[in-house]
């Protein structure tokens, strides 16, 4: 059986994926030298994809660099931090176990680190700390990197992906200044961080009033643009021995807003659908089981939501963009002007809608079409038409 190329629910590799050469260049460019970097856009637009094509480069092309890439999500606390932290760069430093054992024993003054092997040393190292003591001396796992670069004469760059939880920590506002305290003082160690939750992240690092505010340069991802896709989606197929022509390869990116998840997603259940040419008839059943396998996520997505925000939902799917107006207001029962603001501002913080000084849109392409369905009775079929 055949793999697709089409990749989604995961970060993608070379062969699946597009575009994206100004931003690899770029965040390249500013993490060699020294820039720290936070990349902000949409869930699901490819920005750990991106990150890791970069370190891939990097690894490639650069000796004395080492790459470290840490996953913020499952980590619960500013002690697990912390901890995590400094074992990812002590295993970034070198590929000899023996060397984390014996640079762990000699690079703290202040903390005494308690090594943890698992059965496969390579892959369950891990640190621990007293508590009290960590709290008492943070700065020390936070300068890790720059003491550790000085010490081998090398350079790190360090990614920290879903930064914005650590925003959920108790003590995050001290942390969050040590943070910024120490990491900008380092001279061979570049940062780049990134996050799901656009408005939380935004909020980090374009607030004034935030220790992280101007703290390097800020990547906003854009969409790729559709010529790119349908030349990826055409020449994907072509690999495996099918065909698409261009008029249909082009409604896959037009349908799927040139969402770089949902394009990967439906091409690849149309990808799975077809023998050796895609018709139309396998576009349409493709969008059938693309909403369907959705739908969970999106009965999810409604559950959370009151009866106001529901109804500004349905007018945002209808185009009306003077939301506080007497007669939106009535139409869609809204209540009042500041229910509609209020309303407004929590589905643009969670990523549901967006606006950009203009209209209003729903940031999920595919949910819109199931919304649509469900609560306006408008069938996704027409948009393929």
């Amino acid at each position: 059986m055949d793999y697709s190329i089409f990749v989604y629910g995961q970060t993608v590799g070379e062969d699946a994926f597009t575009d994206r050469k100004e931003e690899s260049q770029k965040l390249y460019s500013n993490l060699m030298q020294g820039v720290n970097t936070t990349i902000i856009s949409p869930r699901r637009w490819g920005k750990s994809s991106l990150v890791e094509k970069v370190f891939k480069d990097i690894a490639k092309n650069e000796k004395k660099v080492k790459t470290v890439l840490i996953d913020l999500f499952f980590v619960a606390s500013e002690e697990e931090f912390l901890e995590l932290f400094s074992a990812e760069v002590i295993k970034a430093s070198s590929s000899k176990v023996e060397d984390w054992i014996s640079s762990t024993k000699e690079l703290f003054k202040n903390l005494i680190p308690k090594i943890s092997l698992g059965v496969d040393p390579m892959n369950d190292f891990s640190l621990s700390f007293d508590w009290a003591d960590l709290m008492k001396h943070k700065e020390e796992v936070l300068n890790l990197p720059e003491v550790i670069a000085k010490e081998k004469n090398i350079r790190f760059i360090i990614a920290l992906d879903e930064f914005q939880n650590l925003a959920s920590f108790p003590e995050y506002i001290s942390l969050e200044k040590k943070m910024r305290a120490v990491w900008q003082r380092q001279k061979r160690v570049s940062y780049c961080l990134y996050g799901s939750k656009r408005h939380m992240m935004t909020d980090i690092f374009n607030n004034a009033s935030k220790p992280f505010y101007r703290f390097g340069d800020m990547m906003l991802l854009q969409k790729i643009d559709t010529e790119h896709w349908v030349k990826f989606i055409q020449k994907n197929f072509k690999k495996s021995g099918k065909k698409i022509a261009k008029k249909l390869a082009l409604k896959i990116p037009s349908l799927m807003g040139n969402h770089p998840w949902y394009v990967q997603q439906y091409s690849h259940y149309i990808w799975q659908k077809t023998n050796m040419q895609v018709e139309m008839s396998q576009l349409e059943s493709a969008l059938m089981e693309l909403i369907y396998a959705n739908t969970p996520f999106f009965q999810k997505e409604i559950e959370s939501l009151s009866a106001t925000q529901l109804s500004l939902l349905k007018a945002v799917a209808s185009n009306e963009n003077q939301l506080t107006s007497a007669r939106v207001m009535q139409s869609y029962r809204l209540g009042t002007p500041r229910n509609v603001i209020k309303n407004k501002t929590i589905l643009i913080n969670n990523d549901v809608i967006d606006f950009d000084g203009k209209n209003y849109e729903f940031l999920d392409p595919v949910f819109e079409l199931w919304f649509l369905r469900q609560y306006l009775k408008i069938d996704y079929f027409t948009k393929l038409k």
